[in-house]
This record gives structure tokens, C-alpha cells and sequence, in this order.
């Protein structure tokens, strides 16, 4: 159950209704997820609104890698709803069950492109550490150019900010939906590789160091 009373679109207010209208217009077709929680504050929903959509539908990365980048941080955070969602939508993107169930269970996917296994290390860098290796950062921006990469980081930006109101108010699961994630934060080394993270660390801080 939600900590909060969450949006119903019986009794509400005008600018409410601006912004659902706009909603359920757009390509998203309908009100779910951290939205049922903005929406109590409509600017605030019609800015997030927006800002999402740019970031899950218009971005100049291919689909395929921006499912990647939300199914790991909703990993990292445990976000159920979340990863219910995008999970699905990953499949569509032509992301592989086996990378998906790989992440699901906190081991570090298989990927046949290694382009592919570059976004995921940058993906769990950023979220584990704040930043990434310089070498790391070289090889994706060579690969996808100066857009994709402000693309990319935003995109793990924002589904942060997802994960983090999805999970602190609550926010449920569609009826009869069960939770599809376990919490490794007891058992297991994460979803986002803490493994091989660790072994980078000294690396990422000594290129830190290096350009101050």
C-alpha cells in the first residue's frame, strides 16, 4: 500500500487535468508509475512529465541501450515497479531474457556486443561511484558521440529519481503483480557488478586524482 494517497483522476483540479490530459495523450498513453505520486504538486507533474518523456522516447540512443541503463539502476535500487515495467519494455527493445534474468539476479550479464557490456559498466560505475574511468568514458563517447553521452548519463539520472519516489512512497505494483526482485543487499554482491567495481576503484580515483 502507498504512504500517500495516490492521483485519481475523479475530483481533479484544472491544472490537474492539463497536465493528465497531456499525459495519457502522449506516448505514454496512460498515468503509471512515479506520476500517480507528482501529481499532487501539477507543475512539478507537468515538468517531470515532459522531462521523461524526452529522456524514455527521444533520446539518440538506440532503445535497446536505454533499457539496459534503467533495468540497472532499477537493480541498484530495488525498484520493483520499476523494473516491472521496464523489463518488459526491454524484451521489446531486443535486449535478451538471458541479459535481463542475468540482472534480475545480481550477476554481471554476458553480451555478445561490446558496446553493450561498455553501457552496462557505465551504468554500474555511475551508480556505485558517482563517475566513471576516463577510459571507459573514451571508449562510449568514440562510440556514440557528445549527445549520446549527455543522453546517457541523464537517462540513469532521471530513472534514479524514479527509483527513489517509486520506492519511498510506495508505489504499488499493478493488482495481482508480485514483486519481481528479490533484495540481494544481504546475500549477494549487487546487480551492478560491486565485484568488479571494487577492482576498478583504484583505478577510477587515481584518474581523478590525475585531473585535478
Amino acid at each position: 500500500m502507498s504512504r500517500i494517497p495516490l492521483f485519481d483522476p475523479e475530483g481533479m483540479t484544472t491544472e490537474q487535468a492539463k497536465v493528465y490530459a497531456e499525459v495519457v495523450g502522449g506516448p505514454r498513453g496512460r498515468l503509471v508509475g512515479p506520476l500517480r505520486a507528482a501529481m499532487h504538486n501539477p507543475v512539478l507533474a507537468d515538468r517531470w512529465q515532459k522531462f521523461g518523456e524526452v529522456l524514455r522516447f527521444n533520446t539518440s540512443l538506440p532503445k535497446r541501450v536505454t533499457e539496459l541503463v534503467i533495468l540497472v539502476t532499477a537493480r541498484r535500487w530495488n525498484s520493483q515497479l520499476e523494473w516491472y515495467i521496464h523489463a518488459k519494455d526491454g524484451l521489446g527493445a531486443g535486449l535478451s531474457a538471458d541479459i535481463i534474468e542475468a540482472l534480475r539476479c545480481g550477476d554481471a550479464p554476458v553480451f555478445d556486443d561490446p558496446g553493450d557490456a561498455d553501457v552496462y559498466e557505465f551504468a554500474c560505475q555511475l551508480q556505485q561511484h558517482g563517475n566513471v574511468q576516463q577510459g571507459l568514458y573514451e571508449r562510449l563517447h568514440k562510440r556514440w558521440g557528445t549527445v549520446a553521452m549527455v543522453d546517457l548519463s541523464s537517462v540513469i539520472g532521471y530513472y534514479t529519481l524514479v527509483a527513489m519516489t517509486l520506492n519511498v512512497h510506495q508505489v504499488p505494483l499493478p493488482d495481482g503483480a508480485i514483486n519481481p526482485l528479490d533484495d540481494l543487499s544481504q546475500s549477494h554482491e549487487g546487480a551492478w557488478s560491486l565485484a568488479r567495481l571494487a577492482q576498478s576503484k583504484t583505478a577510477l580515483a587515481t584518474a581523478s586524482v590525475g585531473e585535478r
